[in-house]
C-alpha cells in the first residue's frame, strides 16, 4: 500500500471513476439536482444585482419623482425573494437525497468487490488496512462526489458571475475574489497532504483500537477477558492505541490549523483591498453610490459563500480525499477471474501444488499432488499445522496455487468463472458462521430460493426442535440481542452442519465441525454424514482418527506433505507410518 500511496490519485480521477458509481440507477435526480443548484446561484448573485439597481432607481426617482423604476425593481426583488428560498430547499433535498443513493451505490459496489477479491489477500495486513480504509471513505466518497458537483454547477458559475459582475462596474475590482481565492486554495490543497499522510499512519493503529475494543466488550470475548482476568490487559491496549492515534492525529490537525490560520489572515487582506477598491471607485465616480452600497452590503455574504465554498466544502473534499481514494484502490486490487465452466462433480485433481501465504517465508503446502475420484469420501489426518485446512481451501477453489494447479473436472480453478466456483460445492468449518438471524434462515443462508422442504436436514444433522432451545420453532431468533435466545455450542454446530447438507451440492467438506460434540454423537454424526454422502464427493478434516474408517481413502499430512493415502486398514498395516504412530497414540490416550 505504501507503493500505492506514491501514486497519487488526481480529484478529477477521481470523480471520474465515482461519478458513474454513485449515479448509477439515479442520473435524472442528478441532473434535476444540477439545474436545481445553477438556478439557486442564479438567485443569489440576482439578489445583489437587483440591490444595487433599486438604490440606483431611488437615487434617480428623487431628482425625476418617477416611482416606476424603483416598483419594477422592487418588485423583481420580491421574485427573487420568492424563489431563493423555495430552489434552497429544493436543492437541499435534492443534494441530501442524492448523497444517500450515491453512498448506497458505492457501498454495494465496495462489496461487490470484496467478493472478487482472492481470498489469500484478507492473510496480508496492508489489504487489511485498505478494506478498513475503503469502508471509511464510502461515506466520504460520495459525498465527495455531491460537493464537487455543488461546486461545478454551484459555486463555481456563482462566482464567475460575481467577477463578471465586479468588471462591469470596474475592471480592477474583478481580481478581488482572486486575491482572497488563492490563499484559502493553497491551504486546502497543503491540507491534502497533510491528512493524506495521517490516513497511512492512522489505519493501523485503528485497527488495533476496533480489535481492542471488540475483546473488552463484544459479546463474543467479554466472558472470557472477565473470567481470565485479562481486562485490564486489554484496556491496557486500547488505551496505549488511542494515545498512539490520537497523537498523530493532533500533531496532523495542530500543523493544518496553524497554516490554516496564516492563510486566512491573507484572505482579510483581500478582504481589505476589496473594501479599498470599492471606496477608490465609488470617489473617482466610476461606480455609483447603490452599486457601491449594493456590494458593500452583500459582500461579506459573497465571501462567506466563497469560504464555505473553499473551506467547508472544497476544503472537506481535500482533506478527506485521500479515504475515498482507498475505495479507488481497493477497487484497483486484483480480482479472480475466469472464463470457463467446470463440473466438480467430475472429480478434483492436484498437480504439484505449492501454496504460500502472503508474507510467509515458509510454504504451507509443497508439491502436492492429490486425486479425489468422483463420489469419493476421503479423510484428511495430521497434526495440528500440518496443513488440513490450507489443503482444503485448495481443493474447493477458496485459494490458488502460488504454483501448480488444481483441477475441477479438468478445469483449472483460476480459470473457473467466480460466480460458479462454488455453485455445487458445500462446507461446514470448525469456526462456522453463529448468523444472528432465525433458525430458518440459518438453515437456508446458502440456498434460500431452493425452495426445498428443511425436514430431512434437520433430521440428519440431529436438531431437536425442543419448546424450549426454539420456542417459535424455525421463526425463533438465534440471537438475544434481537429478542431471541442463545443456544450452546454443541447446537450451533448442529445448525452449520445441517446448514451445509442443505445446500445443493456435489461436494461437501467437513473441517473439523464436530468438536464441541461427545465422540459418540460423533461418530454417529459421520456415519449418517457417509450414508447421506454416498452419491456425493466428500471430505472430511478430522484429529478423531476413529471417525477416519468411514471414509474410502485417507490422506496423511505432515508440515504441508501428503506423507501417506490409502484406506484405514493399509495405512494401519504400515508399522513405521505415521497413521500407525497417530492411531497408537490416541489408543494409548482413550485406554
Amino acid at each position: 500500500m505504501k507503493k500505492d500511496r506514491k501514486k497519487s490519485i488526481s480529484i478529477v480521477t477521481m470523480l471520474r471513476r465515482l461519478l458513474p458509481i454513485a449515479t448509477k440507477g439515479n442520473v435524472g435526480r442528478f441532473v434535476a439536482g444540477q439545474l436545481s443548484t445553477v438556478l439557486l446561484m442564479a438567485t443569489l448573485l440576482a439578489e445583489t444585482i437587483v440591490t444595487a439597481q433599486i438604490l440606483n432607481a431611488v437615487d434617480a426617482a428623487i431628482v425625476t419623482h418617477s416611482y416606476a423604476g424603483p416598483l419594477f425593481w422592487l418588485g423583481m426583488m420580491a421574485l427573487v425573494q420568492i424563489f431563493n428560498p423555495l430552489l434552497n430547499g429544493t436543492t437541499n433535498l435534492y443534494l441530501q437525497d442524492l448523497m444517500n443513493r450515491a453512498y448506497g451505490n458505492v457501498a454495494v459496489r465496495l462489496q461487490k468487490k470484496l467478493a472478487r477479491i482472492p481470498t489469500s489477500e484478507f492473510e496480508v495486513p496492508s489489504t487489511l488496512d485498505a478494506i478498513n480504509k475503503a469502508d471509511a471513505g464510502a461515506s466520504v466518497a460520495s459525498a465527495i462526489v455531491i460537493m464537487v458537483l455543488l461546486s461545478v454547477f454551484g459555486y463555481i458559475p456563482f462566482f464567475i458571475g460575481v467577477s463578471i459582475y465586479l468588471y462591469t462596474l470596474k475592471p480592477i475590482l474583478a481580481i478581488a475574489p482572486v486575491v482572497v481565492f488563492i490563499p484559502v486554495m493553497t491551504a486546502q490543497v497543503l491540507k491534502v497532504k497533510m491528512f493524506g499522510d495521517l490516513e497511512e499512519a492512522a489505519a493501523p493503529e485503528r485497527r488495533k483500537v476496533d480489535y481492542y475494543e471488540r475483546c473488552i466488550g463484544d459479546r463474543e470475548f467479554f466472558k472470557e477477558t472477565r473470567l481470565i482476568g485479562a481486562f485490564a490487559y486489554f484496556k491496557k491496549l486500547y488505551t496505549d492505541s488511542v494515545k498512539a492515534m490520537n497523537k498523530v492525529i493532533n500533531k496532523t490537525e495542530v500543523k493544518a490549523g496553524v497554516m490554516e490560520l496564516v492563510m486566512q489572515a491573507l484572505s482579510v487582506c483581500g478582504y481589505g483591498l476589496l473594501f479599498y477598491m470599492l471606496i477608490v471607485a465609488l470617489m473617482d465616480g466610476d461606480i455609483s453610490v447603490g452599486e457601491f452600497a449594493a456590494v458593500f452590503a452583500s459582500i461579506s455574504g459573497l465571501f462567506g459563500m466563497m469560504d464555505e465554498m473553499i473551506r467547508s466544502n472544497v476544503g472537506d473534499v481535500m482533506q478527506e480525499k485521500e479515504l475515498a481514494v482507498n475505495i479507488l484502490k481497493l477497487l484497483d486490487l486484483p480480482e479472480r477471474t475466469g472464463d470457463k465452466s467446470a463440473d466438480v462433480s467430475q472429480g478434483i485433481e492436484l498437480r504439484n501444488v505449492h501454496f504460500t501465504y502472503p508474507g510467509s517465508k515458509n510454504e504451507s503446502i509443497c508439491g502436492v499432488n492429490l486425486e479425489l475420484r468422483p463420489k469419493e469420501t476421503l479423510a484428511i489426518v495430521g497434526t495440528n499445522g500440518a496443513g488440513k485446512t490450507t489443503l482444503v481451501k485448495l481443493l474447493t477453489g477458496i485459494y490458488t496455487p502460488s504454483d501448480g494447479v488444481v483441477l475441477h473436472g479438468g478445469v483449472s480453478t483460476q480459470e473457473i468463472k467466480p460466480d460458479e466456483l462454488f455453485k455445487n460445492t458445500s462446507a461446514v468449518f470448525q469456526d462456522f458462521g453463529r448468523y444472528k438471524m432465525t433458525l430458518d434462515t440459518n438453515l437456508r443462508i446458502g440456498d434460500l430460493n431452493s425452495g426445498r422442504e428443511l425436514t430431512k436436514v434437520i433430521e440428519d444433522s440431529d436438531i431437536n426442535l425442543d419448546a424450549d432451545s426454539y420456542p417459535q420453532g424455525l421463526a425463533t431468533m438465534l440471537s438475544k440481542e434481537f429478542g431471541g435466545v442463545d443456544i450452546s455450542g454443541g447446537q450451533w454446530q448442529r445448525i452449520a452442519i445441517a446448514r451445509g447438507l442443505y445446500k445443493q451440492h456435489e461436494l461437501i467438506v467437513l473441517d473439523e465441525p464436530t468438536a464441541a460434540i461427545d465422540p459418540l454423537e460423533e461418530t454417529r454424526i459421520y456415519k449418517k454424514f457417509a450414508e447421506i454422502s454416498e452419491d456425493k464427493t466428500a471430505v472430511i478434516v478430522t484429529h478423531r482418527l476413529g471417525s477416519c474408517r468411514i471414509a474410502d481413502r485417507i490422506v496423511v499430512m505432515d508440515a504441508g506433505n501428503v506423507m501417506q493415502v490409502g484406506t484405514h486398514e493399509e495405512l494401519l498395516s504400515d508399522e513405521d507410518g505415521l497413521y500407525r504412530r497417530m492411531w497408537e497414540a490416541q489408543a494409548e490416550w482413550l485406554a
